[in-house]
């Protein structure tokens, strides 16, 4: 089995501080190993969803609420091991690259069917790849495939977007061959994203699912992403009832690896964490993402399984600078970073083991810059800056999400409160604007209205490229830092470090594009790295708490 010798090495400290974390459920994890798979056969798991999701298709998903329920359905040709972040086979059973690094080879598993019965084979491998290349119109736009523009670029007629994908070649049913037009240190990870499972050839073109529409600052999608989504996963999509918000997904019976032993998954959609936590006392649901810190030891207490994961993730502010000049001076985002009491909104706001961020990826991170430190509360300071830049009378356009809990926003309302008090004390004037989270937030961010927005990142692997890359990689992102000079800079450095082959060298480039990014870019704000938590009746086993959120209910069983 060949695998990604780079991405072993850059995992193995974050390893050893996953253990611990990932013993919170040890009970479920020990319950799957030491029964050789075994548990309880049957029955329903409810889980309670923090949103909606937005859609089925997880090509064009960019949400956790999304991909919570599109990995149960999916898979990609690599995956996570469960509990950690280290990549390994799914639906290839190895993986080679070239010597110079741009073409792979993909051995793939025989034997497999997708939900539809279609086969899975290079063929259909190839058929994917050639379906995200080829995205037309409005699927080109970043709100519908924001993960192919941040992980691949551009699209097949967009030369002047050039993308990572070169080509993919069956060159028999079970060897697919990807040659890329660049290294890169994502591969083959990337390909571990819920956005690149392979999806049924036959289903994409039955329910026309590159059909996406553009119906003013919003997306409609075609039948395959609301009511035909066709994965090769353990479970297979039962039903989305609106009406009583839930999510039904149905056990897969001709699944080609060990398959599930629930029935049935209900992803029953709770919005309120309190009602979240209120229907798991009560028996209505099994299990829900993110309670509030202050519950875990009452939970505990009362003989739940509270699993706390890694502080895999980073809070920011986003700054728009589209729209209004002034955020265009770096010394009124400066002000904007002085204006914010970010220890006392750690202390306060998040759970034990947050702390505040210097930079936009977490400690374990290679690339991380451990010389930049924290820029420390000061009002006056950022009334003396505004002052400089003559933006005293500075007016921003404040968005904040309502309907979700995210792993680094556990209750967005809250921390809204806090940043806007700041600001607001700091003399800068707001216009507060609030969405539902999948009901206009995020694409009306997607679209540049806001001025400011509360964001956040779970890394999907261990590269600091899927960090400031995915960030800043493109001049066109939801910062718009294309305005500014130094965006296509920016840009230009992380192309250049995420194809850098020597790790050593790679990691001190993306040291000194950190401390670039904090001291002479400042495109948003970083806030904290906070650990969230997962939380299950004492009866549910086999679930693994991963630190990318990348839980699979395949092994899960209750009683």
């Amino acid at each position: 089995m060949v695998h990604s010798v780079t991405a072993r090495r850059r995992w193995v400290a974050a390893i050893g501080f996953l253990s611990v974390s990932a013993l919170a459920l040890s009970g479920c994890a020990q319950s799957q190993r030491d029964s050789g798979g075994g548990g309880k056969e049957g029955g329903t798991l409810t889980f309670g969803a923090a949103g909606a999701p937005k859609l089925f298709d997880p090509f064009y998903a960019t949400d956790g609420e999304t991909f919570r329920v599109a990995r149960q359905m999916y898979e990609g040709l690599v995956g996570f091991k469960p509990g950690t972040a280290e990549v390994e086979p799914a639906l290839a059973t190895k993986y080679e690259p070239s010597a110079d690094g741009k073409t792979w080879t993909f051995t793939l598993k025989e034997g497999v069917k997708f939900h539809d019965d279609t086969d899975f084979n290079a063929e259909a491998v190839c058929f994917n790849f050639e379906r995200w290349y080829n995205q037309k119109g409005a699927g080109q736009s970043d709100a519908v495939s924001q993960y192919w523009l941040d992980n691949f670029g551009g699209f097949k007629d967009t030369p002047d977007k050039p993308s990572l994908y070169k080509s993919c070649t069956a060159k028999d049913a079970k060897t697919a061959v990807i040659e890329l037009n660049e290294v890169t240190s994502q591969f083959p990870s990337v390909l571990g994203f819920t956005s690149f499972s392979i999806s049924s050839p036959t289903a994409l073109k039955q329910y026309d699912a590159d059909n996406v529409q553009a119906a003013g600052d919003a997306f409609t999608y075609p039948a395959y992403a609301n009511e035909h989504p066709t994965g090769t996963g353990p479970f297979k999509f039962g039903k989305y009832d609106k009406a009583n918000n839930t999510v039904e997904l149905v056990k897969n019976d001709a699944y080609h690896g060990t398959k599930a032993k629930l029935d049935k998954i209900v992803f029953k959609i709770i919005p309120d964490e309190t009602a979240r936590k209120q229907a798991l006392k009560a028996g209505d649901i099994d299990g829900y993402d993110l309670p509030n810190a202050a519950d875990w030891a009452g939970l505990k207490t009362d003989g739940f399984n509270v699993a706390i994961r890694p502080a895999f993730n980073v809070f920011y502010l986003g700054i728009n600078q589209k729209n209004n000049p002034k955020l265009a001076d770096l010394k009124v985002r400066q002000a904007l970073m002085y204006a914010i009491n970010r220890e006392q909104l750690v202390k306060s706001q998040l759970p034990e083991g947050a702390k505040v961020a210097t930079q936009f990826m977490p400690d374990t991170v290679n690339g991380y810059n451990k010389d930049i430190k924290a820029v420390g509360y000061d009002a006056a300071k950022a009334k003396s800056l505004l002052a400089e830049a003559g933006a005293t009378d500075l007016t921003l356009k404040f968005y904040w999400p309502s309907e979700v809990t995210r792993p680094y926003m556990p209750s967005p309302k809250d921390l809204f409160g806090a940043i806007s008090g700041d600001l607001q004390a700091a003399g800068i004037k707001l216009e507060v604007v609030t969405k539902p989270w999948n009901g206009g937030y995020l694409t009306d961010v997607d679209n540049g209205i806001p001025d400011l927005f509360l964001l956040g990142w779970t890394g999907d692997n261990g590269t600091a490229h899927n960090w400031v890359g995915t960030f800043f990689g493109r001049t066109d992102n939801r910062f718009n830092t294309g305005v500014s000079p130094w965006g296509k800079t920016l840009a230009d450095a992380l192309a250049k470090a995420n194809s850098e082959p020597n790790e050593g060298e790679r990691t001190k480039q993306y040291e000194e594009i950190n401390k670039k990014i904090m001291d002479e870019y400042l495109p948003a704000i970083p806030i904290s790295h906070s650990p969230p938590a997962l939380v299950f009746k004492s009866d549910v086993k086999g679930v693994v708490p991963s630190p990318l959120t990348d839980e699979k209910f395949g092994p899960a069983s209750k009683g």
